[in-house]
């Protein structure tokens, strides 16, 4: 895997993201020699942090709306 400093990292930080989905190839971040972080290229069909990307993965069965416990009308103690 190819290590970069940190500090080449923030300099060069759009192309490096761009080489990283370009080749998918991770390359590790570093600081003072020590792993900071690894950059990875996304996974085919990643659908991290897309609206909607969850649709259909839940199946909602009975009622959803009614409290599973009665309300007795006293503030949880906290």
């Amino acid at each position: 895997m190819q290590e970069i400093a940190i500090s080449k990292f923030k300099a060069t930080c759009l192309s490096v993201i761009q080489d990283v989905r370009r080749t998918g190839k991770p390359v590790r971040i570093t600081r003072f020699g020590h792993p900071m972080a690894d950059l990875v290229p996304p996974g085919k069909g990643s659908a991290m942090g897309r609206v909607g990307s969850l649709q259909g993965s839940v199946k909602a069965l009975g009622d959803i709306v009614t409290p599973v416990v009665e309300d007795d009308g006293v503030e949880p103690g906290y």
